[in-house]
């Protein structure tokens, strides 16, 4: 009897071991745990430390799946982005072992507290964000919150080597209520690895590349009160084949085509007029492209209003040919008609006799043949005197003179042309150097062109080694001697 006793007594107890240990095994019982049945918990509303001057460090990490759209005129980029946002939550954490292993938890979002970052140039409706319903909390207290968002931020383009340029936009994180001694913001992974894998998992790019993103950790003071901010930097590169095929190749043929205009005699005019009105339709077009508020002149533009200007002076240049062509015409003509005239009205009075006159009907007093010999004496010495003059007049009035002028005055054009094409490009060559260094190495333009001047100027024997003493920092201030760029 005893022994069934003791029977009975083991398997209720084993019983009520076996239904506690499935009680525990169930989320229920978890989140009853961490007093996380009730909905209008305190742990939604309060920031989850035991001690208000503990700082609640937020780690936050951005991918980037797609670079969607570019607009220079209102200076936005619109990107599809990930971000994962974790945190330590002092009052939820529990022994795993104690419920059977359970090591995560994933409860609405809603019931607990969540950091209120937001993106400081953040120019998007809040249609777009897709932020996770549900939080992920582990038994060590941490929680996860992600979400995926189409932002559109605003960047300040720098369009000065369009369409060669390499952009930098900056998506800055930050809290709107706490402040640095309440919660700092952090990332998880490190740039690197968040830049290798966005561009793994790059979606669409578009016109332009990801090059690299950057991550600064900065504070923000307002009001004697710094704010902690978390500032990523996505750096894009234009891909410029579309460019260079509708608008570089074209100027550069409609140039090559007014210098080959110089070897044209027939409509010159009209050809230069016809190329000036095609670029006058590119530059239609560039204007469509590029913002109006650009502080600088980018060199696109400045090359399309270059080419505009040559050749609207090679249509002036030709103007001016055609008229010196026409004019020395016209004189040659109304010399030559001067002195035909000249020699048939020579010819008429030394033709006159008074059998003719008798002919014609006229009677005139009789002359006696001496008379008549000095008369035809005196029309011979007219008649000389005045074809050596009209030869004078010939020889003044000499056709060919002004058309000598206009070669002259066209092939000092052309060499002026020309050289102004090379020095042009040879320019517009340095300057993208020069923009292109003083960008990636953080140098003033200022000090790029000290930098080049004190070591030889852009006649030095190695561009590429110049180039690089200058990236490096080493350069010169005028009546500040040396200096590096730490001391920058």
């Amino acid at each position: 009897m005893s022994g069934l006793m003791t029977l009975a007594l083991l398997a209720v107890t084993a019983a009520g071991v076996s239904s506690s240990e499935m009680s525990d095994c169930s989320y229920l019982s978890l989140l009853t745990h961490l007093n996380l049945i009730q909905t209008d918990s305190p742990l939604s509303i309060m920031r989850p430390v035991k001690n208000w001057t503990t700082t609640t460090v937020v780690s936050l990490d951005m991918l980037l799946f797609g670079i969607l759209e570019v607009d220079e005129k209102s200076q936005t980029v619109t990107t599809q982005v990930q971000t994962q946002m974790s945190w330590r939550n002092e009052f939820l954490n529990w022994n795993s072992s104690n419920f059977c292993g359970i090591k995560m938890l994933t409860v609405p979002r809603n019931m607990l507290w969540v950091p209120d970052v937001s993106i400081q140039e953040d120019t998007s409706d809040t249609g777009t964000i897709r932020n996770s319903p549900l939080v992920t909390l582990t038994s060590n207290g941490w929680v996860s919150a992600s979400g995926r968002q189409r932002l559109t931020t605003t960047c300040q383009f720098k369009l000065y080597l369009f369409p060669f340029d390499t952009q930098r936009c900056k998506i800055t994180f930050g809290s709107m209520n706490y402040d640095a001694e309440s919660m700092i913001l952090r990332t998880i992974n490190s740039q690197e690895t968040l830049s290798s894998v966005s561009e793994l998992i790059m979606i669409t790019q578009g016109e332009w590349e990801l090059l690299n993103m950057t991550i600064i950790y900065d504070s923000l003071e307002k009001q004697n009160v710094a704010e902690s901010r978390l500032i990523y930097t996505v750096i894009i590169m234009r891909k410029p084949m579309l460019y260079v095929i509708n608008l570089i190749v074209p100027l550069f043929y409609f140039l090559i085509l007014d210098l080959a205009s110089f070897f044209i005699r027939v409509e010159k005019l009209s050809f230069k007029v016809t190329l000036l009105l095609s670029i006058s339709v590119l530059l239609l077009l560039l204007q469509d492209m590029l913002p109006s508020t650009e502080a600088k002149l980018p060199l696109m533009a400045s090359f399309c209003v270059w080419v505009f200007a040559l050749v609207g002076l090679s249509i002036l240049e030709a103007m001016l040919i055609d008229f010196l062509l026409g004019f020395d015409g016209c004189c040659g003509n109304n010399a030559q008609n001067a002195v035909n005239n000249q020699e048939v009205e020579i010819q008429l009075e030394g033709n006159t006799d008074p059998s003719a006159a008798e002919e014609r009907g006229h009677l005139g007093p009789v002359m006696k043949p001496s008379e008549v010999e000095l008369l035809m004496l005196i029309l011979e010495e007219v008649k000389v005197a005045r074809m050596e003059t009209g030869r004078h007049v010939k020889d003044d009035r000499k056709p060919g003179r002004y058309t000598r002028l206009a070669q002259i005055i066209d092939s000092v054009y052309f060499v002026l042309y020309f050289l102004n094409v090379v020095g042009y490009l040879h320019w517009s060559n340095l300057a993208r150097s020069a923009a292109k260094l003083a960008r990636h190495s953080g140098l003033g333009s200022s000090e790029v062109k000290t930098c080049v001047i004190d070591h030889g100027g852009w006649n030095y024997r190695d561009r590429g080694t110049l180039l690089s003493l200058c990236w490096a920092g080493v350069y010169v201030q005028p009546d500040r001697g040396h200096r590096s760029s730490d001391d920058a």
